[in-house]
Formats: C-alpha cells, sequence, structure tokens
C-alpha cells in the first residue's frame, strides 16, 4: 500500500473510520477514492477499496432485501449468519471437493457443481459431532486470475467466520498454494498465523502507545506518531509483532488486519500422489492438514472436531443438574480460559447472582473426583459443571 498521499486523502479516510453506518462508510469511501492519485503505487489500495465499497453495497442491498425468501430470487447473500458453535468458512480453487466435503460431514443433499464457478453465493450446512455444533459453509470458488464479484463474497464470508477450511486436491502444487495465501493476504486475511504484524486501535485519551514484541525497521515512535498525526489520529495503541516497517503501519490504516485459523483438506489422495512440497508448505506454517478421499469420506470427525475447537481457542463445558445423576449431553461451548462464574451467567443471570459454589469433574473421570470450586474457577476443555445457587 502507498505512502505520502496527499492530505486530502488523509483527511477524508479520517472520515471512513469514523463512519457508524454503512452508509455512511460507503459515501467516506467515495470521497477518499476520489481524492487518491491514480498511478501504478495506489492499485492496490484503491483495489481494495474498490472491493469493500462492494462489499458494503451488498450488505445495504441484502438489508432491503430482508424481507424476501433467502433463497429467492433477487440478490446474492454476501454472508450467512452465525448459528450453532462455531461457523467455518469452506474455501478453495474450483472442482476441489467442497461439495464433498459437506456431503461427508453434514446431511446436506448438495450436489457438486456441473460447470466451474457455478456456486455463486455462501452456502449453509451443519456439521454435528460430539454434541457441537459447527456450522460449515460452502463459499464461492476462488477467482485467482483476475477481479471477481465471487471473490467479494468469499472475502466478506471468511471476515465473518471463526475459522476457515481450505480445499485443495492433492494434484496442487505449492505454487497454487502461495496464490492462495497471497490472494488473502492482500486483502489483509492471514490464514497462517501472520510473523510480522500490525493493528492499530484507535482511543480516546493516552497518546500514541506501541506493545507488543515487534519493533520497526527504519523508524521510531516518533515516526509512528508523527504518522498517526498526519491522519488526524492523536491517541491510539499500536500492536506490532516481528519486524515492520513504517510503511506497514501506515497500511494497517487501511487495511483490516485478521488472522483466521486454518485447517486444510487435501482431497483426492486416491487419484493422485500428494506433493511433498505442498506437505512441507503445510508444516512449516503450523498448518493442521488432512489427507482424505471424501468420495468415501474416511475423515476423522472427533479428530477434526478437536483440531476446530483447538484452533478456535474454544473448549467444551457439561453442565450436570443438581438433581440429576447424569451431565446434559449437549455441551456449551465457550472461550479458553472461561470461569465457572461466566457459565453461570451464561445459563441465567439468576444463578450468577445467587451463586454460592459449583462442583466439577472431569469427564473421563465423571462420577469419580468430584472438586468443589468457587466462580473464579478456571474450566478446562471437557470439563463437567454442576452449580449449586
Amino acid at each position: 500500500m502507498p505512502a505520502n498521499l496527499p492530505a486530502e486523502a488523509k483527511a477524508a479516510w479520517l472520515k471512513v473510520m469514523e463512519a457508524k453506518t454503512p452508509e455512511e462508510k460507503l459515501r467516506a469511501m467515495e470521497e477518499f477514492l476520489s481524492a487518491v492519485p491514480k498511478h501504478k503505487g495506489t492499485e492496490k489500495l484503491v483495489k481494495h477499496i474498490r472491493r469493500r465499497m462492494a462489499e458494503l453495497r451488498r450488505e445495504l442491498q441484502e438489508r432491503r432485501e430482508k424481507a424476501r425468501a433467502v433463497r429467492g430470487g433477487g440478490g446474492t447473500r454476501l454472508y450467512v449468519a452465525k448459528e450453532g458453535d462455531v461457523q467455518v468458512a469452506v474455501v478453495g480453487p474450483p472442482m476441489s471437493g467442497k461439495t464433498a466435503l459437506l456431503r461427508c460431514l453434514t446431511n446436506t443433499h448438495l450436489e457438486p457443481d456441473e460447470l466451474p464457478f457455478s456456486t455463486v453465493e455462501p452456502i449453509p450446512s451443519m456439521f454435528v459431532e460430539d454434541g457441537v455444533y459447527v456450522q460449515l459453509v460452502k463459499t464461492p470458488s476462488l477467482v485467482l486470475d483476475q477481479s471477481s464479484d465471487l471473490n467479494t463474497v468469499t472475502l466478506a464470508t471468511v471476515r465473518n467466520a471463526d475459522a476457515v477450511m481450505l480445499v485443495v486436491d492433492a494434484s496442487n502444487n505449492a505454487t497454487l498454494l502461495h496464490r492462495i495465501m497471497q490472494f488473502f493476504e492482500d486483502e489483509g486475511i492471514y490464514l497462517t498465523p501472520p510473523t510480522n504484524y500490525v493493528k492499530i486501535e484507535r482511543k480516546g485519551l493516552g497518546g500514541v502507545q506501541i506493545v507488543g514484541s515487534g519493533k520497526i525497521v527504519g523508524g521510531t515512535l516518533s515516526d509512528v506518531k508523527k504518522l498517526l498525526h498526519e491522519y488526524g489520529i492523536y491517541h491510539a495503541v499500536v500492536h506490532i509483532e516481528g519486524s515492520v516497517s513504517l510503511d506497514e503501519v501506515e497500511e494497517a490504516l487501511y487495511l483490516d488486519k485478521m488472522y483466521k485459523p486454518t485447517i486444510v483438506i487435501m482431497s483426492k489422495v486416491d487419484l493422485y500422489q500428494v506433493n511433498r512440497e505442498v506437505e512441507e508448505f503445510f508444516t512449516k506454517a503450523g498448518v493442521k492438514y488432512y489427507k482424505t478421499d471424501l468420495r468415501r469420506c474416511n475423515l476423522d470427525r472427533r479428530r477434526l472436531l478437536e483440531d476446530i475447537l483447538q484452533s478456535t481457542g474454544r473448549i467444551r463445558v457439561f453442565t450436570k443438574p443438581v438433581h440429576s445423576k447424569w451431565y446434559v449431553e449437549k455441551p456449551i461451548v465457550v472461550k479458553a480460559g472461561s470461569t465457572v462464574g461466566d457459565v453461570a451467567a451464561m445459563i441465567h443471570s439468576s444463578l450468577a447472582e445467587t451463586f454460592k459454589y459449583a462442583v466439577v469433574w472431569r469427564r473421563d473421570q465423571y462420577p469419580n473426583w468430584p472438586k468443589r470450586v468457587g466462580r473464579d474457577y478456571v474450566l478446562s476443555d471437557n470439563d463437567v459443571v454442576e452449580i449449586h445457587a
């Protein structure tokens, strides 16, 4: 993304950041684009802003059509409202096996596309395992060679999701995978843990502060302050990981970067030999992957669920009514680090207010070895909780 934009463009971008509604943001982006000089150095920025504007226009269109049937005529959904415990976006190149994955894991009767790029809107289905409901949302196939409205839908779905399943077939090479990763990174979405990362949080007070374990290459805190002041930002926390330049700090103002935990499904291993470079690519990137024949549906469902929960930082907590001999089989899915008090509040506010103590078991030890705990006790995955009030 470019540095040294004219003052008029920087002032216009401040209006974008301060916009409260999609309508306001869209108008501010239009004003910003009109102030951005058009040359080679701004191509990436202009492309990104235009894509975000397309998402906003679709969002506004969806609001106008909300009363219509979900799959009725007129308009394409930009993303799917979250249902269940976790939402996972299913992405990949054409004919890679996205539909086969949904047929394998869910009760959907969706048929594979007869032609590439036939899917034009996100399609939800539900993967249920061990009482956990994982909403899988199939997205349109990635278009890597050119700009496409299908990419706008896919990117919006991924931003809305908690995690990603990237489906590729065993014939794909490492070059294609690099292109896929780069496609998302260009839009501020990391499918692998980022090593160099900047995020800027605007504040009401406190000046400009830099936090994190990273460092600025070729610049200082004073340079960062000067840069943000040019955009009318005088109070902010700048999170930095790794080594970043001032250009990357400025880029973070325009690009809301995010990391989406990703699990790779490598399909068609019955037809192709998996490229060793591909396996090395995912191993080095720290991405979990499965090699499978989706036609035979030989995926380990329980292991897949465990990986989804772990990668998204979630745990299962099973509740036991006081006068029951057994716990409820449908768990409550909460963020790792949640306490007994957090779970009590989720069940009912009055339970949290009248809380006295709780009894906790490990699920694999139930009903033996109970432990009496207080509201601040931090729960672990597969804990069983009996709350007394």
